[in-house]
C-alpha cells in the first residue's frame, strides 16, 4: 500500500504549471504598467508610433494569449507550403515564382485539445498551451531572405523575430552561406528554433539522410540540437498514372499528401513543455527593448527642450544684467530667473518642484561650485557696482564715460549668463538622473559638467546673441 502513487487530478495544476501560471500574469500586470505610465508627450511620441503600436500589439497577445510562429528562409524553400500544411489547407500564398510573399502574412492555427495521439513509437499530449479549450496559435509568413529589397525585408524579419515565440527556419537541401547567416542573427535573438529540412521528396532516402547529417553534424552544430532539426515533405510530387484519351496510361506529377506530422509533433511538444512561458517571456524582452526605445526618445526630446529652456535663460539673464543699472536689482533678478529656470526644468521631467525646492537645490549646487560659484558672484557684483557709478557718472561727464558703461554690461552680463549656464547644465543632468545625484554626489556631478564646459566659447555666443538681442543705442540714453 505505500508503493501506491494516487493519481493526479486533471483539474490540479501541477506546481510547475502554477508557477507558470504565476509568471505570465505578472507578465500581464507589467506589460500594463508600462503601457498605462509612458508619459509622453505629442512631441515625444513623434517617431515612436510603430514601436508604440507594436508595444500594444504584444499587451494584446498577452491578454489573449496568443503564441506566434514565424517562418524564415530562402526563396523557394516552401515556407508558405510548411504553414499550409501545418494549417491543413491553403491559407498562404504559394506558387512558382519567386518571391510570391513581399510582406508579412498571418493566420490563426486552430488546436483542440485532443486526448493522446500516437505516432510509431512516440506517444504526445496534443494539450493546449492554455490548460484547457483551444490553443490560440499565430502561424507568420515573411518574405524570402534573399529577396530584392532585402534591405527592408530584413528589417522586417528582425522586427517579427523579435515579437515571434518560435521560430522555424526552412532550409530545403545542405545549407548555404546565406542562410548560415541569417540563422546565427535569427539564433541571437534568444529565441527557440526548428529547422526544418523541407521538400525530402525531391531526394533519395540515401541522399536524403547523408543531408541531414551533414547539415546536423557539419553545418549548425553551433547553433541547434538534433532535437531541433526536423525533415519534412509539406507538398510532395508523387506521380499518379493517368488514363489517356487513347486508352493508355501515362505518369505525371501531382501534389500528395503532406508529411508534415513531425513537424506538428515538434511543435506541440513545445507548446506542452513551455508554450505559456514562451509568451511571458518573449512578450517581455520585445517590452523591454521598445520601452529603451521610448525612454531614449523621451530623454532625446527632453533634452532638447531643457536646453531651449536654459539657453532661453540665459540670454534672459544677460540682457536683463545689461541693460538694468542698478546693484541691488541686478542680484534679485539674477536670483529670480535662475529659481524659474529651475523650477521650468523640473515640470520639464515630470518632477514637482516648488520655488522653496529650487532655491534649496540652487544652493547645493553653488556649494559644489565652491570657488567658481563665490568668484562669479564677486565679479558680478563688482561689475554691476562699477556700471552704476559709471551711468551715474554719464550726465557729469557729458556721456563721456557711456563706452565704458556700454563694456562693462556686456561684460556682465556675459559673467552672469555663464553662471545661469552652468547652473542649468548640472540642473537637467540632476533631473534627467530622476532627482538624484548618482553615487558620486553634487560636488563630482558639478565638476564634470564644469570641464565639459568652454567657457571662451559660451561667453562669445552670450554676448553675440546679446548684442543681436538688445538695442545698444538704449544703452548709450541711460
Amino acid at each position: 500500500m505505500g508503493g501506491d502513487v494516487m493519481p493526479q487530478d486533471e483539474n490540479f495544476l501541477s506546481f510547475d504549471e502554477i508557477f507558470e501560471e504565476l509568471n505570465y500574469r505578472q507578465a500581464q500586470r507589467t506589460l500594463r504598467d508600462i503601457v498605462a505610465n509612458l508619459d509622453l508627450s505629442e512631441r515625444e511620441r513623434r517617431g515612436l508610433e510603430e514601436p508604440l503600436e507594436e508595444l500594444q500589439q504584444m499587451l494584446d497577445k498577452l491578454e489573449r494569449q496568443v503564441l506566434q510562429i514565424a517562418v524564415f528562409g530562402m526563396v523557394g524553400r516552401g515556407k508558405s507550403s510548411v504553414l499550409n500544411a501545418l494549417m491543413g489547407g491553403h491559407v498562404f500564398e504559394t506558387g512558382p515564382l519567386h518571391g510570391v510573399t513581399t510582406s508579412r502574412q498571418a493566420a490563426e492555427w486552430q488546436i483542440s485539445r485532443e486526448a493522446m495521439q500516437s505516432n510509431g513509437d512516440r506517444t504526445i499530449l496534443k494539450a493546449s498551451f492554455q490548460g484547457k479549450g483551444e490553443a490560440r496559435i499565430e502561424l507568420i509568413d515573411t518574405p524570402g531572405i534573399d529577396e530584392v529589397d532585402g534591405e527592408g525585408r530584413a528589417e522586417l524579419a528582425r522586427r517579427i523575430a523579435q515579437q515571434a515565440d518560435l521560430i522555424l527556419f526552412i532550409v530545403a537541401g545542405d545549407i548555404t552561406k546565406v542562410e548560415y547567416d541569417a540563422l546565427s542573427e535569427l539564433r541571437g535573438a534568444s529565441k527557440p528554433i526548428l529547422l526544418v529540412f523541407n521538400k525530402i521528396d525531391q531526394y533519395p532516402p540515401e541522399d536524403r539522410l547523408a543531408i541531414y547529417a551533414k547539415i546536423r553534424d557539419d553545418r549548425v552544430k553551433e547553433l541547434l540540437t538534433q532535437d531541433e532539426i526536423v525533415m519534412t515533405a509539406a507538398s510532395p510530387l508523387v506521380a499518379r498514372a493517368i488514363r489517356q484519351p487513347d486508352g493508355s496510361f501515362e505518369a505525371e506529377l501531382v501534389v500528395g499528401k503532406p508529411q508534415i506530422e513531425d513537424l506538428k509533433l515538434k511543435i506541440l511538444e513545445v507548446l506542452d513543455r513551455e508554450g505559456k512561458s514562451l509568451i511571458a517571456l518573449n512578450t517581455m524582452m520585445f517590452a523591454d527593448m521598445v520601452q529603451e526605445r521610448v525612454v531614449q526618445r523621451k530623454m532625446f526630446v527632453r533634452d532638447r527642450q531643457a536646453n531651449r529652456i536654459i539657453w532661453n535663460c540665459v540670454i534672459t539673464q544677460a540682457v536683463a544684467i545689461a541693460v538694468n543699472p542698478f546693484t541691488v536689482i541686478d542680484v534679485i533678478t539674477t536670483a529670480i530667473i535662475d529659481v524659474s529656470m529651475i523650477v521650468a526644468l523640473s515640470k520639464l521631467y515630470g518632477i514637482n518642484m516648488s520655488n522653496r525646492g529650487a532655491v534649496a537645490l540652487m544652493q547645493k549646487i553653488a556649494i559644489g561650485m565652491g570657488g567658481i560659484s563665490a568668484s562669479e558672484f564677486l565679479a558680478n557684483f563688482g561689475l554691476s557696482s562699477l556700471k552704476g557709478l559709471l551711468g551715474i557718472a554719464a550726465p557729469v561727464t557729458g556721456g563721456a564715460t557711456l563706452g565704458g558703461y556700454v563694456s562693462v554690461a556686456i561684460a556682465q552680463a556675459g559673467v552672469a549668463g555663464f553662471s545661469t549656464y552652468a547652473l542649468g547644465l548640472v540642473t537637467k543632468e540632476y533631473l534627467a538622473n530622476g532627482a538624484s545625484w548618482g553615487a558620486d554626489g553634487p560636488k563630482a556631478v558639478v565638476k564634470r559638467i564644469l570641464e565639459t564646459i568652454d567657457e571662451d566659447s559660451i561667453l562669445a555666443r552670450i554676448k553675440d546673441e546679446l548684442r543681436a538681442k538688445i538695442d545698444l543705442r538704449r544703452l548709450r540714453k541711460i
